[in-house]
């Protein structure tokens, strides 16, 4: 069965996430991938890889990305947050990431931790 990957960035991230994604392109697409809708554009944009969208993340992308983690339909969350920025939306991404820790997915926050998890023999 083909590992699912999440990926969703605030907006001052989408870039940096969609420039992960391109220099990971070769092992990424190996993957399903989902995302929400302004992620998965700036993603197909740099790195040219077919994201299934979902919502924009205010508009319920985040809580659709939850649901799939709840029905175990996520194997791993990347999330590139910008903590130096409010959200109207912050209870909707911490649901996502509370239901994550709750399913046991791993989940990186970070380029660093993105790389970290990719890169495991666990991963793999």
């Amino acid at each position: 069965m083909l590992k699912t990957i999440a990926l969703v960035a605030h907006d001052n991230k989408k870039l940096e996430l969609a420039e992960w994604v391109n220099f990971n392109k070769e092992f990424l697409k190996k993957f399903l991938l989902i995302g929400t809708y302004g992620t998965a554009q700036t993603i197909k944009n740099i790195a040219g890889l077919d994201v299934k969208v979902l919502s924009h993340g205010p508009d319920g992308g985040d809580i659709k990305i939850a649901n799939k983690v709840l029905d175990d339909q996520i194997d791993f969350l990347v999330f590139f947050i910008d903590v130096r920025t409010p959200h109207g939306h912050e209870h909707d991404i911490q649901t996502l990431i509370r239901i994550s820790v709750l399913k046991n997915i791993p989940i990186a926050l970070n380029r660093k931790t993105a790389d970290y998890i990719i890169s495991s023999d666990l991963f793999k």
